[in-house]
């Protein structure tokens, strides 16, 4: 199934690709702007191997993921790989970039 908006991924895909078992000693909040006609806002957080998804910014969150919607829906449906958009610059990543790959093995993106 491909996602088709920020938003679905958020609240329906999300949920359902997340992996508590690779989430382990992950304690993290993540601000996710996504830039475009549907982008928006969210604010993901995981931890004691739970996610939490909501609307919104936060002002100092673990780690901060901006992204254009084209290119972030490429990523989660498997066109674009994480370490390519982010070496292209299409992914910004401020914070921990390691933390930024466990996020990827649980699910994340």
């Amino acid at each position: 199934m491909e996602v088709k908006t920020p938003r679905e991924f958020f609240e329906k895909v999300l949920p359902s690709r997340f992996k508590p078992d690779k989430a382990a000693g992950i304690d993290v909040t993540v601000q996710v702007s996504i830039v475009g006609p549907n982008g928006g806002d969210w604010i993901v957080t995981i931890k004691n191997q739970q996610l939490q998804v909501k609307e919104g910014t936060l002002s100092s969150p673990t780690l901060q993921v901006k992204m254009s919607e084209k290119d972030y829906l490429d990523v989660i449906n498997g066109k674009l790989s994480g370490e390519r958009a982010f070496f292209t610059r299409k992914l910004q990543i401020n914070g921990d970039i390691g933390i930024a790959l466990k996020l990827r093995n649980a699910g994340f993106f």
